[in-house]
């Protein structure tokens, strides 16, 4: 390890006070008319989410193959072997630990939701003009959810943190900030106006998807404590909701104090192992052979028909399910992108470019497939076979007990509830404390490879984290989270082009100088 004893033995950065105050200011302006005025606010973002997928959803289409295929020219062609160290030193963690890092601060309690429910919205309404409720819908049900969380998913957080690796490890920059890794093309001129706005945008963007995240874990794990109190949800409401999120903001604030090493590395890890035991349980308890042999068959569909929904744009205006979801999803990874690109950057020291692409790419494709595969196999068995009515439960009662419904029909469901809550718990926390962790690097300057970011600065994020999420709870429903999240997204998906073009630069000199 690179961390000598404990991170407060290391130099901490400088506030860059002018992010700091412009980035605070914005979300204050964006928060505060929603939560005065919710009905009108929510109809505001609604039809914003319309407009943008209706009239760019090809834009984000596009983007998401771009990524895919720069990153698989980077991870085999000349740049491969690229280190991303400024000295000749072993990974910064170890294998299993930076999987664990990397798969739980990119994810968070969604996995856990989608993962269960999210079939049952394409079952519905499947794409392509197929019959709903039809085997070939089905089909079309259980892959979508893993191609949406596959690998186009994950190059969109991949390949900020390629382009910030590259230009902070082999460029020297002075710091892990998104502005640093647009410099090549801003150049020196420019950069005076434009690296404040840019990092600017990167903190408003990263709370504004953040905000998703929590907006589906609050309901969900509000769900899971009235069932174990006994007590119905209704009697509480709002006010349960708020007591959610003021103790995961508690829990993933004490890990962002306590930093990577002491902190988000144990948190995750500890998750991972609880994360998968849930997993295993479920597996072994429930349908075995079922849930095998429809995943099984739900990877090969998703293979033989990868191109073909990777480029589906229904340009014949079939339905609205690539607006719906599609889009949306690969506009809320495109917003967590710089997010997570940072935090790929600071956690990959030691790794070679290739080890860190094929590693983002295929351990987070691979984690999220297995819980879509067993959490969603499962509540389709249920479906299927008349024990939980699951597609009306999501209609009548909504996504958070319809999940709940299923814990309840596993043996001892009691602990399985338990069990399934902290992880939800545990997942929020893991995913925020690393977003609390990146806003202060992204509001920090002349940061050196062993330094971190204050730590009362990260605490300060990680309860401004839970301010937006309480406002889109209060407003109610999905619509304003996928609004959030795709409005987030827009300068972001601008950044990601000139972020691109900047990594291909800074690649191409360094060819030509070793020429």
């Amino acid at each position: 390890m690179s961390f000598m004893g404990t991170e407060s033995r290391h130099r901490t950065g400088v506030i860059d006070w002018p992010v700091f105050f412009s980035s605070v200011a914005v979300l204050l302006a964006a928060v505060l008319p929603l939560a005065i005025y919710p009905a009108q606010g929510k109809v505001v973002l609604g039809t914003a989410f319309d407009y943008l997928t209706q009239n760019f959803g090809l834009v984000y289409i596009v983007a998401g193959i771009f990524a895919l295929v720069f990153l698989m020219y980077l991870a085999f062609g000349r740049h491969r072997h690229i280190v991303f160290s400024r000295s000749a030193q072993p990974p910064l963690f170890s294998t299993p630990a930076w999987s664990a890092m990397l798969f739980c601060g990119g994810i968070g309690t969604s996995v856990l939701y989608w993962g269960t429910v999210e079939w049952a919205h394409y079952y519905v309404a499947p794409p392509f003009s197929v019959e709903g409720q039809s085997p070939e819908a089905l089909r079309w049900a259980m892959s979508y959810p893993i191609f949406h969380w596959g690998f186009i998913g994950w190059a969109f957080y991949c390949l900020p943190g390629i382009a910030m690796g590259y230009v902070y490890y082999i460029r020297g920059a002075s710091s892990l900030r998104l502005s640093e890794a647009c410099a090549l093309v801003i150049g020196e001129r420019y950069r005076k106006y434009l690296n404040p706005l840019i990092d600017m945008i990167f903190v408003v963007g990263l709370v504004g998807a953040c905000s998703t995240g929590i907006g589906l874990a609050v309901p969900l794990i509000g769900t899971l404590v009235s069932d174990l109190i006994g007590l119905p949800q209704g009697e509480l409401g709002f006010t349960l909701d708020i007591i959610v999120i003021v103790t995961i903001t508690l829990l993933f604030a004490a890990s962002a104090w306590l930093g990577l090493e002491r902190g988000i590395k144990r948190l995750s890890t500890l998750n991972i192992f609880l994360a998968f035991l849930l997993i295993a349980f479920v597996l072994v308890v429930g349908p075995t052979l079922f849930i095998l042999e429809l995943g099984l068959e739900t990877v090969g569909h998703l293979v033989q028909n990868f191109v073909r929904m990777s480029t589906w744009t229904d340009p014949l205006a079939s339905g609205n399910f690539v607006e719906s979801w599609t889009v949306f999803y690969w506009a809320w990874w495109l917003a967590l992108g710089p997010f997570m690109g940072v935090f790929i950057a600071k956690i990959s020291q030691g790794r070679t470019m290739q080890q860190v692409i094929l590693g983002c790419l295929g351990y987070g494709t691979l984690g999220c497939t297995l819980f879509f595969m067993v959490l969603g196999n499962y509540a389709v068995y249920l479906e299927l076979n008349g024990i939980v009515d699951v597609l009306n439960q999501i209609t009548q009662s909504g996504a958070s007990q319809a999940i709940l419904s299923v814990l309840l029909t596993l043996p001892w469901s009691t602990l399985v509830i338990i069990l399934f809550t902290v992880v939800c718990i545990i997942f929020a926390a893991t995913s925020y404390d690393s977003a609390a962790y990146t806003l202060a690097l992204a509001a920090t300057k002349d940061m050196s490879e062993d330094a971190h970011p204050g730590r009362k600065h990260r605490i300060f994020w990680a309860c401004l984290l839970g301010l937006l999420p309480i406002t889109l709870i209060y407003m109610g429903g999905l619509r304003p989270l996928q609004s959030a999240v795709t409005l987030a997204s827009v300068p972001l998906l601008v950044i990601m082009v000139v972020m691109s073009w900047a990594l291909w630069k800074g690649l191409s000199e360094d060819v030509r100088s070793s020429q």
